[in-house]
Order: C-alpha cells, then structure tokens, then sequence
C-alpha cells in the first residue's frame, strides 16, 4: 500500500498571493501581476540543493526586483561560514530529507536581537523559473529563500524595491557598517585630519579590509558615457589589486561585481581595453582571467569618478564582537542605549535651531586615548504588525541608495550625530553651550538612513554625544551604540538632569 503523500506547510502569514508580493502596486513589478506563479524547489528543478559544493555556485544575482541593496548584503554571509551559520541555522531538513516538511527558518537582527522568521517555500515564478533574486547555479535556493524571509519581516516582496545596503548590512550581521562618500574621499585625498576626528580613508586602505568584511559602492545618478552603470543602483566590491605599472608608476584596479550577472562596464580596463597597455601582459591574463560573470575592473580614479558611496561592514569576530575596520582591535565592549526625540521636550532639531541643545545627550568619559565607534539607529516611525504579531516595516525608499528626497522620508527621518568634547573645567551642561561650541566631529549630517555612525580616535576627557533629527518637534526613537575595546570592568549609570531634558548619561573607564 502507497504512504500517504506528506502534507507541506503553506504559511498563512505571508501567503502565496498578491498580499505577499504587492504593497502600493506602486513598482514596475505591477506589469508581472497576472503572470507570476508560485513554486517549490522541487517544482523549479530535479534536484535543489540549499548551498551550492563552492561559493561560486551562490553567487547572487538579481532578478525582477529592485533589491541590489539586500543582494550585495548578503554576499557578505558567503565570506564568513559564522554568518551564515547565524542567519541560516544549520541542520534544516532539505528536499531530500524524509523529514522535510517545505519551511525554513532564518534569523533577521532586529534592534537588538536576533528574531526567528520560518516562511514555506514556495517561490515566485515566471514561466516556471525563478523571477526575484537566484544564485549563479538555479539550484542553489539560499539566496531566494532568505529574500523571501526578508520580503516577510518588512511586509512584501515590493518593499524591498528600495533600501540601503548598510540597513540590510545590520539586519543580516548584527553589527554596523559604515559609509564613505567617494565625493568626499577624492576632494580631501592628502589632506590631514582634524585633532580627534575621524579616521582618514583612502581608497587603499580597502585592500586591508577586502578580505575581512563586505564592501559594497553604489550609484547614485549616471555620468555621460557610463549610463551602463545604471540609477541608484549598488554593486559588490569583489576584490583590489596594487600593480606596478611599466612605467614604475603604482596602479590600484578594483574588481566589482553587478548583480545584474551581466557585464556592463566599457572603461578602459574592460577586456580589449586600452588601461591594460599600463600593465605587463602577464598580470592583464591574470586579472582578466579571474572575471566572473557580471564583474569588471576599475582603476581608483576612475571608481573615484563612477561611483558616489562605498558602504562597508564591520567585520564581527568568532566571538561575536565588533571589529575595528582600522586597528583590527575587536571592540569587545558595546553598551547600547535607549533613547527618544519628544516634541516639546527633546525634539529640538538641527544645529540651525535655537532648540538644538534640547536634544538627547549621551556622556562619555575617555581616560585613555580610545579607538570609539558611535552610532546611532533609529526606529522606522510606522510599523505595522503581521497577524502573527511580527513587526512590520514600511517600504524603505526606491533603490539601492537614495537622496533625501526619495521615499525613504516616508520610514525614516534625516538623523544627525555630534560630539562636543566637555572643557577641561567641567563647562556648562546647560543647553545654550552646545550652540557656542564646534564638535570634535560630526556624521554626514542629517541623513535620511536607518543609521549614521563614526569610528573616531578620542583623546582623554569627557564628551557628550547629541544625536538629532533635521527637524525640531519631529519625535521618533532610537538607539545608541558606542563599541570600544575595555580591558577593566566598565562602570556606568543613568540619570535624569531637569525636569524637561530626557538625558542618559553613560560614564565608563576606557583603556585600549
């Protein structure tokens, strides 16, 4: 007598219809609609395999969905096996299982911890394949599965057709990651830095950290003769090579991977291309030769000039601590610390505003010249909740790195980050100061993103750290983070100063 066939979970909180794939129908997804179907692995192919036998075999690719900004994410999960291990828990039964059941579960950061998501997996499909996100080989399903996750936690497959690649950076590693303006980076190439401030970047310094954590750049309007690049779109930095040039001259070619899959460079270092007559024809075969489809190579003053951001993710250690993109010091002290802009009390806007000092501050007291990371990671301001009572947020902005007028204004506000060191005689703590003072050093100001943040060096004393929104009387809530590396027990404490000002102080003793 035949088993009976077993029955497969079908997930009834983000079900195969138009609920999971729609939000607005405001996306050129809208014109799939009536053509996308939904299929199981095992319907897709012969034989699906979770992880392919080499990382090549996963390799991302993008499909129909405007998603580059997760795709380039979670390559970084293939460059560290612990990574994946904690966003796919290891030990699911697969299509092969006699205990397979048709769920997986993934695990997505949350503001501040780790939250289990199992969605069924079945698959959207045009004309029987895949039509969002696969791998390089289409029966590899990691990649499509944890987008479906992904597309659950914020609600549908159309709110990812926007995002930052840093927000899913945190979502997928529980660490942060940071930003750089290439603009900015080329404008002050050879300059020195300010007493205190941030760590000078340079192009270069990406050759140390290639192989320690993902890098990522992104576009953010075409240039004449480069429109192969494409609008707001994001790409995976995949490798850097130092050469000599023959004329003894040192080149620094950049690797970079299109999730598109398809080559779409025609610079002079594309293959045939007239940058390769700089280098000797050994090291053109070599480099040539190490081309996957969809990458191409750059030089640093031509990625300079193409590309607006890199965005980069702090390395996170065996042990799961932060890691230093500089130093390599594993920041193994994080203190995290709620915090909230309330109209009328603490919502006091830009340093324009005559209500800035009203603002949040956070102290900080440095006994030892200390490598300290802050950031600051604000709520998205409606969330909606799932009928299994997940939160639920909304769709993220249109693409993979937007300006501040995009859609992400409608999640997150224009956020800023300043720090003030406190004068030697104590200062005031009294408002109005802060609007005398300059910082020792500021973020981006004021950008509509998730989070901004900044690895500084901090000399002995005390700081206070004043995270903002642009706009005074804009409420919303959030969380600060400082991470440095403590070799004693840290002490700290909170406490309320007046009646009207919502302050947290943070006091620790900090040695490198």
């Amino acid at each position: 007598m035949r088993a009976p066939a077993r029955e497969l979970f079908r997930d009834a909180d983000f079900p195969a219809s138009d609920s999971s794939l729609f939000s607005s129908f405001s996306t050129p997804l809208v014109q799939f609609r009536e053509d996308i179907t939904w299929r199981r692995p095992q319907e897709i192919c012969a034989t699906p395999r979770l992880f392919g036998d080499n990382p090549l075999d996963g390799q991302v690719k993008q499909g129909l969905l405007g998603d580059c900004w997760l795709l380039c994410a979670c390559a970084a999960l293939q460059k560290s096996q612990q990574l994946l291990d904690q966003v796919f828990p290891p030990g699911q039964p697969s299509w092969r299982d006699h205990t397979y059941r048709g769920s997986f579960t993934c695990r997505i950061w949350q503001f501040g911890h780790w939250l289990e998501v199992t969605v069924d997996d079945r698959l959207p499909c045009l004309a029987g394949r895949l039509c969002f996100s696969r791998c390089q080989r289409e029966d590899v399903f990691w990649l499509p599965l944890l987008e479906k996750v992904y597309a659950k936690v914020y609600g549908s497959y159309e709110h990812l057709w926007a995002g930052q690649v840093a927000d899913a950076l945190v979502d997928l590693t529980g660490g942060l990651a940071e930003r750089w303006s290439l603009k900015d980076l080329a404008r002050t190439s050879g300059q020195q830095d300010r007493p205190g401030g941030s760590e000078h970047r340079t192009c270069r310094q990406l050759l140390s950290l290639k192989d320690r954590c993902l890098i990522s750049c992104s576009v953010l309007s075409p240039r004449a003769g480069a429109r192969e690049l494409g609008e707001f779109h994001a790409f995976i930095v995949s490798d850097l090579q130092e050469l000599q040039g023959r004329a003894g001259q040192s080149l620094l070619l950049l690797r970079i991977q299109n999730p598109w899959g398809r080559r779409c460079w025609q610079g002079p270092w594309r293959e045939g291309g007239e940058g390769w007559s700089q280098v000797d024809p050994a090291d053109e075969s070599k480099l040539l030769s190490q081309l996957q489809e969809g990458e191409f190579w750059v030089e640093e003053e031509e990625f300079l000039r193409e590309f607006d951001e890199v965005t980069i993710g702090f390395p996170i250690t065996e042990a799961g601590y932060l890691q230093s993109l500089y130093s390599e010091k594993a920041l193994c002290h994080t203190q995290e610390l709620p915090g909230a802009w309330v109209k009328g009390q603490s919502a006091g806007g830009c340093r324009n505003n005559s209500g800035f000092p009203s603002n949040p501050k956070f102290w900080l007291r440095v006994s030892e010249p200390s490598e300290v990371f802050v950031a600051v990671l604000q709520r998205p301001r409606v969330r909606a909740m799932g009928r299994a009572g997940r939160a639920r947020a909304p769709a993220r902005g249109e693409c993979a790195t937007r300006s501040p007028a995009s859609f992400l204004s409608e999640d997150y506000q224009a956020v800023g980050l300043h720090i003030w060191k406190v004068p030697v005689d104590g200062g005031s703590r009294n408002a109005p100061g802060l609007l005398l003072q300059e910082p020792v050093l500021s973020c981006v100001p004021h950008r509509y993103a998730q989070e901004v943040s900044q690895l500084c060096h901090l000399s002995a004393g005390t700081y206070r750290i004043v995270p903002s929104t642009y706009l005074p009387d804009t409420e919303g809530a959030f969380t600060v983070t400082i991470a440095t590396r403590i070799d004693r027990r840290s002490i700290h404490s909170q406490e309320r100063l007046g009646q009207l000002l919502q302050e947290a102080s943070f006091m620790a003793v900090m040695k490198t």
